[in-house]
């Protein structure tokens, strides 16, 4: 089923091979043709839609990855700002507390539970609050633990703020279990010595600061400290005190945003170091699913730059095999009309042989006719002489003789005179009738038997002569070839409507194979290529009928024979005939 529907659709040029290109075969080579047609225009097209589309491609998506980074680094921005500013208010209320309370005031416990109140309701966060002397001894402390008393000389955040005046701790799981950061501030006093305020401070508002943000399913905001340890909860990397896998950045002043593909998965990482702290503010997105609706816009670019690649190629397709079978069409019109003008130029070559062999023959056998007449007069004058009949008989035959030999060169004459479209009256049966003169001679010798039958009241046709005589030459000619010794050729003619006349030839020869009959008027097409046929007699035959205005179908059978039919209008004119050779051109066009 596969092979039968490539047949109906390759097309006519595909398996052609001109016998009579030479050495030029590559010429006349029409599968290469359509070849070379279709990949340089497929080149040509599909080249410069697929780079634009590439292009295309690369600049949408490294916009959309800038787009995605500039986000990230403005979201990042907020955050580490609102990060910095709650640390930066919570250490000026500390700074306020100091101016506000002299270091008696701040070494009562009372008044330390009425600023702790005032801060957990004013700014929140704070967990407690407490005096340490310059010994590292706690002197009041307000809050949820029984602090008070303690000794914190030997501890990191006692160490730092006598440094720096100002710290805040890390998340210390020894230190702090409760998950808080501490944040102290020293205060010098007038007699040299100092004192410092600490505070404790619940990193629970950290992660509602966090959790504030949007960043999808797989997004994460969290902080770590400089050693890669979480001071927050983790989406992807985990709880408090856990080590982060991830590199930890360099230093910088501003926030950063990085691309990362050492993990796996590549992530859009944005960072930032929160002033005066050991924090590093993370913000971690998958870039997959950032690229999300990119990919999704991908897969529709691709199933648009399929279709049009598919659409393109459908269209170079049927437009080289459209060309090609123009360029087909127009090499078999070519070839036909050569083949036309060899036949003409032929027919010409006879007519002027023709017309030379009847004046060379024709001479000699007036004398003899001459002669042989002026014999038979003399033996007219002596009819009393025995040997007269006899004599008289002999001349007879010379006389039918000369007169048979007049008849072959007048019906060679007639023959090779009639090479030009003129159109004239004629009498079909006459014309059947001298064609089958001229093949009278190989039908006896085949033992063909030939039935001719003709209405009398057939009409005149107006026609051309040596069209017609072509037509039944070459269809003769065919019926022969196809069939053996001792076969039965049939003509017969009939008036069909008032308009038209009717001409079937039908043969008991081999046949033709159905698969061939939809072909047999393509030029060079034949069946009998053993025989030395060229394939051009019946797309000659076509296109005579069709310069007569007429039509030709053919019915066959294999084993049982052939007929052609053909009708013929029985006046035509000129119009009729431009209008046929039209139709011709149209059939080879096509």
């Amino acid at each position: 089923m596969n092979l039968a529907l490539l047949n109906k659709i390759k097309p006519k040029f595909w398996d052609y091979h001109d016998v009579a290109a030479g050495t030029d075969k590559r010429l006349f080579n029409f599968r290469r043709k359509w070849k070379l047609v279709v990949l340089l225009t497929t080149v040509v097209a599909l080249i410069p839609l697929i780079a634009g589309s590439l292009i295309n491609y690369t600049i949408t998506r490294n916009a959309i990855e800038s787009e995605i980074m500039q986000r990230t680094s403005h979201l990042l921005t907020a955050t580490w700002r609102t990060f910095s500013f709650f640390l930066t208010e919570r250490r000026s209320a500390l700074e306020f507390v100091l101016r506000d309370n002299t270091v008696d005031e701040l070494s009562e416990s009372a008044r330390l539970d009425v600023i702790l109140t005032n801060l957990q309701h004013g700014l929140g966060g704070f967990v407690d609050i407490g005096t340490v002397d310059a010994a590292g001894n706690q002197i009041a402390y307000a809050g949820p633990d029984k602090f008070k008393g303690m000794n914190y000389c030997e501890e990191k955040c006692f160490k730092e703020v006598l440094h720096r005046g100002f710290y805040i701790s890390e998340l210390d799981p020894q230190d702090n279990p409760r998950s808080h950061v501490a944040m102290a501030i020293k205060q010098n006093l007038p007699d040299g010595s100092f004192f410092v305020l600490r505070t404790t401070l619940n990193i629970k508002a950290f992660n509602d600061l966090l959790n504030l943000l949007e960043l999808g399913e797989m997004g994460d905001a969290f902080i770590i400290n400089r050693a890669g340890i979480l001071q927050t909860t983790s989406r992807l990397f985990g709880t408090h005190f856990e080590k982060a896998d991830l590199s930890i950045p360099a230093y910088s002043e501003k926030p950063q945003v990085i691309r990362d593909g050492n993990s796996g998965d590549p992530f859009i990482i944005g960072y930032a170091f929160i002033p005066g702290t050991s924090f590093i503010l993370m913000i971690v997105q998958p870039q997959k699913e950032l690229m999300k609706p990119w990919h999704t816009m991908r897969m529709k670019l691709l199933g648009l730059l399929t279709l049009c690649v598919a659409v393109l190629l459908i269209a170079i397709l049927c437009m080289a095999t459209f060309l090609v079978h123009r360029i087909h069409a127009a090499d078999q019109k070519r070839i036909v009309a050569l083949h036309q003008a060899e036949y003409a130029n032929k027919m010409a070559t006879i007519g002027r042989l023709a017309a030379g062999v009847a004046h060379e023959i024709n001479n000699p056998l007036a004398v003899i006719n001459e002669k042989a007449g002026l014999l038979k007069d003399y033996l007219a004058f002596d009819p009393q002489n025995s040997q007269n009949a006899k004599w008289l008989g002999i001349i007879d035959d010379i006389l039918s003789t000369v007169n048979r030999c007049g008849t072959v060169t007048r019906r060679l004459l007639n023959f090779a005179r009639h090479t030009s479209v003129k159109i004239e009256p004629l009498d079909l049966a006459e014309i059947l009738h001298e064609t089958m003169a001229l093949l009278s001679n190989e039908a006896e010798y085949r033992s063909i038997r030939i039935s001719v039958t003709v209405p009398e009241n057939l009409p005149l046709i107006e026609s051309n002569r040596g069209s017609l005589e072509q037509i039944l030459l070459n269809l003769l000619n065919n019926a022969f070839v196809a069939m053996d010794e001792g076969g039965h050729l049939e003509l017969s003619v009939k008036q069909v409507g008032d308009c038209h006349v009717s001409l079937k030839i039908s043969d008991d020869g081999r046949g033709i194979a159905s698969d061939d009959l939809k072909n047999i008027f393509d030029p060079f097409f034949t069946t009998k290529s053993r025989e030395g046929s060229t394939g051009l007699g019946l797309s000659v035959t076509y296109g005579l009928v069709n310069e007569l205005g007429g039509r030709i179908e053919v019915h066959s059978e294999v084993g049982k024979g052939t007929q052609f039919e053909i009708t013929l209008p029985l006046k035509m004119d000129i119009k009729e005939l431009n209008d046929a050779c039209y139709s011709l051109d149209s059939k080879f066009g096509d």
